[in-house]
């Protein structure tokens, strides 16, 4: 237990009725799981305000409430804080409730468009095989050493992610790696947290559905870095234009990583095929598992990540030739019966399927046809639909469109939106098939002995989100199911 004026040190307040010297025994924001002598917070939410559930909270026995309006009615038992931003104080009084642990860890966030997974999942298993004790929070899962945890977000609230922190130095982690996203900055789920290290992948079009325009969502990645201390260091993508713009205000230490430009960092690629991908870093040849051209990015951040944080030269390179795939990217799966192969990518994004589409590519001999199975997210961004859509059309020489996660939107309307910017005379390289799985199936019987079947947007996902309810769905399975029969 803490007392909760323990717990309000540093947080920015309006004003306090009541008493500060109680002792608090937990945080909730959900007033359903509220118990005796805990703190409620009142946020306001994308979905809920939280304080319509005040009196809720109380009932279930809370004893402070902090809240950026008082209720009405008050009660003389409770001790109220009133706040400017309750999601932000949150985020103060989750790190000073289980002793501010990100300042007891080494954390590294990662954030972009695309490649914080795979930087992230990189950087969990190299510094497993340099022998340090390490934690992942990511999309796929949160992990502390070897055990694994359910994902529901790509970042947590700031409550979820200091609980996960101080369990991870309780088992005596070192780092902890973590996937940072726009919503998580501009929602405060990062707020009161100590980076060490900041990494930038890149930029594109993603999230306008919540951010509204590109503007407001790159000025929210930016954010990110403009709130790093003076001891933290950045790490960023200098091929990607918006780098310098990012860390423009940041008072962090700059450090550069590219392969088309002159950074602290380089790399040039000396081989890519379905084997795998070579590299020369820092006059070093190194040669992975991984496969795809936009892995040379991935792998040379998590290069200069580990350098920037002190590890041996020859080592990380060492250690850099046997990372593992990351689950859903670029997952290829190959027939045992002909040169047939199937790539499951989580591509949701016009420049991750443009950068997906390229890498194999530069794999296909002109012999060999490229299918594309498609779909993009209902209750989403609108706009980047027919951007896809085009982009997959050019690219293929069959395109089938279906649904992926509709949510509450008709998925018949999301496949036509795809289709918006297409040509009227297709002739039979577009097919419309709102049954993921048939759609699958249906690529599969269109295939020729060499061909490349792209199944893009769900990756690692194992559920498609249809209304409320996540149906069990998994396109690796489901590939590999056909290619077997």
């Amino acid at each position: 237990m803490k007392l909760l004026r323990e717990l309000l040190y540093s947080c920015p307040l309006d004003s306090v009725y009541g008493d500060t010297n109680i002792a608090i025994s937990n945080i909730f924001i959900n007033s359903n799981e509220v118990s005796t002598r805990s703190i409620f917070i009142a946020i306001d939410g994308v979905k809920i305000n939280g304080h319509q559930f005040i009196d809720q909270a109380i009932e279930n026995g809370a004893v402070a409430i902090i809240c950026e309006a008082l209720p009405k009615k008050t009660h003389n038992h409770v001790t109220y804080v009133k706040v400017v931003n309750s999601s932000r104080v949150l985020g103060l009084v989750a790190s000073n409730f289980f002793n501010n642990p990100s300042s007891s860890i080494n954390l590294i966030g990662v954030t972009g468009t695309n490649g914080k997974t795979s930087i992230a999942y990189y950087l969990f298993e190299l510094f497993q095989k340099l022998n340090f004790k390490v934690g992942l929070i990511s999309t796929i899962e949160h992990k502390i050493n070897n055990q694994s945890f359910t994902s529901t977000h790509t970042t947590p609230n700031t409550l979820e992610t200091n609980k996960l922190l101080s369990l991870m130095v309780k088992e005596g982690c070192e780092f902890c790696f973590m996937e940072v996203s726009s919503h998580g900055i501009d929602q405060n789920r990062i707020t009161g947290l100590n980076f060490r290290v900041a990494v930038f992948s890149n930029i594109s079009r993603d999230h306008l559905d919540y951010h509204k325009s590109f503007e407001h969502y790159k000025n929210t990645k930016k954010k990110f870095f403009d709130n790093l201390n003076k001891d933290a260091i950045s790490i960023v993508n200098k091929d990607d234009k918006y780098s310098s713009n990012i860390i423009l205000d940041t008072k962090s230490k700059k450090i550069f990583y590219a392969i088309n430009s002159n950074a602290h960092y380089n790399a040039s690629i000396i081989e890519s095929n379905l084997l795998g991908l070579s590299l020369e870093i820092g006059k070093q040849t190194i040669a992975t598992r991984l496969i795809g051209d936009f892995n040379a990015h991935n792998i040379l951040a998590v290069y200069a990540v580990a350098r920037q944080l002190g590890q041996d030269n020859v080592k990380v390179l060492k250690l850099l030739s046997s990372i593992s795939p990351v689950p859903g990217r670029f997952n290829i799966i190959r027939s045992p019966k002909s040169n047939v192969v199937g790539i499951v990518d989580y591509a949701h994004t016009p420049d991750a399927l443009r950068k997906v589409i390229l890498s194999i590519s530069n794999f296909c001999n002109p012999t060999q046809d490229l299918i594309i199975v498609l779909g993009c997210g209902g209750n989403r961004d609108k706009g980047k639909r027919p951007i896809m859509g085009k982009i997959a059309f050019q690219s293929s020489s069959q395109i089938i469109f279906t649904s992926d996660n509709p949510r509450f939107e008709d998925p018949t309307s999301i496949i036509d939106d795809m289709c918006l910017e297409l040509p009227k005379e297709t002739g039979n390289k577009i097919h419309k098939i709102q049954n993921r799985e048939e759609a699958i199936c249906f690529a599969f019987n269109q295939v020729n002995r060499e061909s490349v079947v792209l199944v893009a947007g769900k990756g690692h996902e194992k559920f498609q989100e249809i209304g409320n309810n996540k149906k069990p769905f998994d396109d690796a399975q489901i590939i590999t199911n056909i290619l077997n029969t």
